[in-house]
């Protein structure tokens, strides 16, 4: 039997799905306590179902995805519009180091992907699904590039890249607690004896049920976001003709970017919550979707090449965070809670890392630093950043 859904039946079943996701991640505290997102939750439960009805010949489930792309292209624009270099600068020198810090393992993560594929006989485009994409760029990036690799014809590469995302998220968790305790106890770091400020700044982190809606200011943000996505569709098809491989909202980011940095030398208003609002909903429909369509049935001739080379990310991750991180970043308690937290987004998400902090806060004492500098280069920089690098890859590669 073979079910068709339209776009409307499609965006019911997505919304269906996501909300499951909700519902499990309450339910079981494993999710929720390593920052597994909802839609990532609900999509992988749907993908699994789907393949119990393609093992046994039962079903199969057509999906109207006409939105997704829109979706993805939202969300990575509402990215472009946080890459602020006035809030770079602001930064300090200790931003910009972090920041070249997480740059070299992108290029790390992808030179060890690559030449393991390699070594496994494997496309080595197929290597950056278990690099910086999944990695570094957690599901997110993994559902742009993954299509974008499966159009070149790598097999697997989303449902790989979507899997990989998946272990990096749980691993960044353990492995980020484990260095950072380690470097802490073998070099008797010098650490706060109780937490004196506890106002932690995670409000970018945590929803806010309490917001006031307001309209203008509403549709001011989805219009920014229109406005660079489209003079983002002319910067894509200028690159397309320079014959680069790239996604295709690569061009809607630099728009993004190039807007956000002209309004704050004219001292423009950018609604940023309610732009950051719209990328997140936009993530989770996106996620959701994307999901939703793995063949997870294509993992299973990658098995063992992809557990030997995401044990070997592991391994780069903890010592990328034991002996580079902690030495450059000052060899101090600061620089410990600097390692896990790189940990954290370096092969999850950004809230892993700050989750990675806080764990270290409530035992050893809060360091400012880090929460100041970590959310700037996760949040704002990195995931643009990688984008640029991946494409390099991708380019010399192919």
């Amino acid at each position: 039997m073979e079910l068709k859904l339209n776009i409307f039946e499609t965006m019911a079943l997505v919304t269906l799905i996501f909300y499951l996701g909700v519902y499990l991640r309450k339910k079981i505290n494993v999710l929720s306590k390593y920052c597994i997102p909802s839609a990532v939750i609900g999509g992988l439960v749907f993908s699994i179902f789907i393949l119990t009805l393609k093992i046994t010949n039962v079903a199969t489930i057509t999906l109207d995805t006409t939105l997704q792309n829109l979706f993805m292209t939202a969300f990575f624009t509402s990215v472009g519009y946080t890459a602020s270099l006035k809030i770079l600068k602001q930064g300090g020198i200790k931003v910009i180091v972090y920041l070249a810090m997480a740059i070299l393992l992108v290029v790390f993560q992808d030179v060890l992907g690559v030449s393991l594929a390699k070594l496994f006989n494997l496309n080595p485009l197929l290597g950056l699904c278990t690099g910086s994409i999944p990695m570094v760029g957690g599901h997110g990036t993994s559902g742009s590039f993954g299509p974008l690799l499966e159009g070149m014809g790598v097999k697997g590469a989303t449902t790989v890249a979507f899997a990989s995302a998946t272990f990096g998220l749980v691993m960044g968790s353990f492995i980020g607690g484990f260095v950072a305790k380690t470097l802490i106890e073998r070099h008797e770091l010098k650490t706060p004896k109780q937490v004196h400020d506890k106002k932690i700044p995670l409000s970018d982190f945590h929803e806010d049920d309490e917001a006031i809606l307001c309209h203008k200011r509403l549709m001011n943000a989805t219009s920014w976001l229109f406005i660079a996505m489209g003079v983002g569709a002319i910067i894509s098809g200028f690159i397309q003709d320079l014959g680069l491989t790239f996604p295709s909202y690569i061009g809607a980011m630099i728009a993004a970017a190039i807007i956000r940095n002209v309004c704050d030398i004219r001292k423009v208003e950018l609604q940023e919550k309610e732009i950051e609002t719209i990328g997140g909903i936009s993530l989770s429909f996106f996620l959701a979707m994307a999901l939703m369509g793995l063949k997870l049935w294509e993992l299973f001739d990658l098995a063992l090449p992809m557990i030997v080379m995401l044990i070997a990310q592991a391994i780069l991750m903890g010592l990328f965070a034991y002996f580079l991180t902690f030495r450059i970043m000052g060899k101090n308690y600061d620089s410990a809670v600097f390692a896990s937290a790189i940990c954290g987004f370096g092969m999850g998400a950004t809230p892993n890392a700050v989750a990675n902090m806080d764990a270290l806060a409530s035992k050893y004492g809060f360091a400012p630093t880090p929460y100041f500098v970590v959310p700037i280069v996760g949040c704002l920089f990195i995931d643009f950043i990688n984008s640029a690098i991946i494409i390099l890859f991708i380019n010399l590669v192919h």
